[in-house]
This record gives C-alpha cells, structure tokens and sequence, in this order.
C-alpha cells in the first residue's frame, strides 16, 4: 500500500524569556540578547504537524481530520495560548527555545496514534521556523 502525508497547521501566541539559571547575568545576555528581557517577549506561533500512513479505503484518508484537530485544541492550543511558556512544567528545567518547544510539541503529537508522525514544524516569526522529526533527544550544549 502507498503511504501518504497530511499536513495540518494550529496556531497560538505565547511569551517566552530565553534565559538559563546556569549562566550569569551577563552570558545569558551575550547568549540569547534580547529574547533575554526580564519581561520576556511573545511570537504568534504556527505549528505545523505532519503524519503518513496508509489511505484508508473507505474514508479515503490517513487520519481523521476532526480527531486530530480535537486532539491538538486539548493538547497543543489549550496548553499553550496565551501563557508564558516559562511557567510551564516541560519548560522549568529547560531552555524555552522554539528548538526545544518544538520537541515538545513533537512529544505531545507522538501521543496521536492515528498516524505515525513524521516532523513536527514551528514558524516563530517570518524569519525563524525550526523542525523536528524526533530520534534525538535535547543536548542542553550552548
């Protein structure tokens, strides 16, 4: 049988001080410049999921539509919109990078067992957007 993608998007906005207890004031300033403002600063985030598998024969599709969107409003956009993501328990420990955040996000989406996820995609600004496809886990080197 063929394997074939779905792609989908979600969005939110959220704020973020890119900052780490490890470093001193002025390393962490020379590190993430002015991600590290005390007051943080916020990105309308785009995710975008991807998972293949098999057509399905009858629906004529890899997965539910209406199962992943209810999936990602509980587990991605809930979570997420309009918080800081430093306050967050996956971010207490770790960097909250769009890197890491969007390991985590791989992490939730791996609990979507429709399809097999293939890469998770975060666009936070114009300029930026990271992937993640799993296998490897955080390094935590700066």
């Amino acid at each position: 049988m063929a394997k074939a993608y779905l792609s989908r998007r979600y969005h939110f906005s959220a704020s973020h001080r890119l900052h780490s207890d490890t470093f001193s004031e002025d390393r962490n300033r020379a590190v993430y410049g002015k991600c590290n403002n005390p007051h943080g600063h916020g990105h309308n985030y785009v995710v975008q999921v991807t998972f293949g598998g098999t057509v399905d024969p009858v629906t004529g599709m890899v997965c539910d539509l209406g199962a992943l969107d209810a999936f990602a409003r509980k587990n991605l956009v809930e979570r997420f919109d309009h918080t800081n993501l430093n306050m967050l328990e996956c971010f207490r420990e770790t960097v909250s990078t769009t890197e890491n955040l969007t390991i985590e996000v791989h992490r939730i989406f791996e609990g979507f067992t429709a399809a097999h996820l293939e890469r998770v995609h975060i666009e936070e600004t114009s300029n930026n957007s990271f992937d993640y496809s799993g296998g490897m886990e955080r390094s935590g080197r700066i």
